[in-house]
């Protein structure tokens, strides 16, 4: 193992002596980060959004304010989204002596650019999906045409999660190389693709926690990117996510994160990355071994929504530990559901409409085990009400004893939310539901532990 810890960036703040966290973001994630950080801290999200602010049942204050993140005095900075990352916040927070939960911009490439990451995965021995990078049209196309349906299109930049086109058609796929290589599509994120073969099997999202050198896996979670029921529409961010997942258990997480996780932290060390963050792991089951679909450099949206909430102990010290590269808590979880249903706007994902008025949400959010996280919303005027200002407009949480009880309140929490146009889907974790799961046969005190803490080797940190 590689045993020393790394320095402390900032000065040595002391991971145990967090008071105030800052969370920088206005989705649903964030409004998730702040709720759990908020058990054992007050919480200030910047720019936030008009759900986040309250308190908390442990009595920490929970506010929302549009001053920058560099001008708000906390002991620890959490940044939820990809393109302050990419942009370089940690990093300035950083230099200004800030402890940061949160990857600096060269580790933070890896979301920035599909083909970054896909050197890294190569680099690193890291199972995935074969793969061409390509400017240009004609030989994008050439490509395309010597691998078998599925294929599969992305823009090399930040899409928003929208930049991967999965088609049987190789003329849908042909025409999207073309949109997208010609600016018209992504703008300069897609003047540059990838372009992948089809993969199959059940996909998982891991989030895993890294100090620099340690790792430790949260609990697993499944999410569904596809807008419409049965896998139909558009790609999306995100409809709906459940944890945990039956069939991905702790000896299957060991593996991933040996497999996958671990050989990449340590080929970024081994090019003087210091990453100190999550790991979103997005990975294909393929019936020849897992497979990488991606890596995101941040919590998942809306996995975070149903992995947090199950999350046991203090947040806000185990990020804490991460940002000072002294990772030693190993995540433990309850033995509990989760299940979050995100409901949309009209148009989404292509053009979502705003502005419609919400109902129903101080009724969903009375309901037991209901929560309900707001992402694209905005103040109605000056007075109390909320309207919808985005796409993927609210999150709406469900915690049971099993998969088919967190399922059954999420939809209820969607029953009593209502505006004009609002669309969701209505199979989030329908069939993990009817299967029944591992939650049945444990009581209220059992809980799951989230990946042990580990390191690579050294001599994989060394080559």
């Amino acid at each position: 193992m590689s045993g020393t810890p790394a320095d402390t960036p900032g000065g040595g703040t002391n991971p145990q002596a967090v008071s105030t966290v800052c969370v920088v973001g206005s989705g649903g994630r964030e409004h998730a980060l702040a709720v759990v950080l908020g058990r054992t801290a007050d919480v200030v999200v910047t720019p936030g959004n008009p759900g986040i602010t309250g308190t908390t049942p442990e009595g920490h204050s929970i506010t929302s304010t549009t001053t920058p993140a560099e001008e708000i005095e906390a002991d620890l900075y959490v940044i939820g989204p990809e393109a302050p990352l990419v942009d370089g916040l940690a990093d300035r927070l950083r230099a200004a002596g800030r402890l940061v939960f949160g990857p600096g911009a060269d580790g933070a490439l890896l979301e920035g650019s599909k083909a970054f990451m896909k050197e890294m995965l190569a680099e690193a021995g890291v199972p995935t999906a074969r793969f061409g990078v390509f400017t240009e049209a004609g030989p994008a196309k050439e490509y395309l045409r010597t691998l078998p349906a599925p294929w599969v299109v992305k823009t090399d930049g930040l899409a928003g999660g929208k930049g991967v086109l999965v088609t049987e058609s190789l003329a849908e796929a042909e025409a999207d190389i073309d949109a997208k290589l010609s600016g018209d599509a992504f703008g300069e994120a897609g003047r540059q693709v990838v372009v992948e073969e089809g993969l199959s099997g059940p996909e998982c999202s891991l989030l895993v926690l890294c100090d620099g050198q340690r790792l430790a896996a949260l609990a697993p979670a499944q999410d569904f990117k596809r807008r419409d029921d049965l896998d139909g529409g558009p790609n999306t961010g995100g409809m709906g996510a459940y944890s945990p997942v039956p069939s991905v258990d702790d000896a299957l997480v060991a593996s991933l994160v040996d497999q996958a996780v671990a050989p990449l932290v340590a080929a970024l060390r081994s090019r003087g990355i210091d990453y100190r963050g999550v790991l979103y792991a997005g990975l294909m089951l393929t019936p020849t071994g897992p497979k990488v679909l991606e890596f995101n450099v941040r919590f998942g949206d809306p996995e975070t929504q149903v992995v947090l909430p199950r999350l046991e102990g203090d947040l806000t010290g185990l990020l804490a530990e991460v940002a000072a590269g002294r990772l030693t808590t190993v995540p433990r979880f309850a033995g509990t559901a989760a299940v979050c249903v995100v409901m949309a706007s009209e148009g989404y994902p292509e053009s979502p409409r705003t502005g419609d008025v919400i109902d129903g949400l101080d009724a969903a959010a009375d309901l037991e085990g209901v929560s309900v996280f707001h992402a694209g919303t905005a103040a109605l005027g000056d007075g109390p009400g909320v309207v919808t200002a985005g796409g993927r407009v609210l999150g709406v949480t469900g915690l049971g004893a099993s998969i088919e009880e967190a399922r059954d309140r999420a939809y209820a929490g969607v029953s009593a939310i209502s505006w004009s146009g609002a669309q969701a889907r209505s199979d989030i974790a329908r069939a993990a539901a009817a299967a029944g799961d591992d939650n049945d046969d444990r009581d209220d005190n059992d809980t799951d532990v989230g990946g042990a803490i580990r390191a690579p080797r050294r001599q994989e940190v060394a080559r």
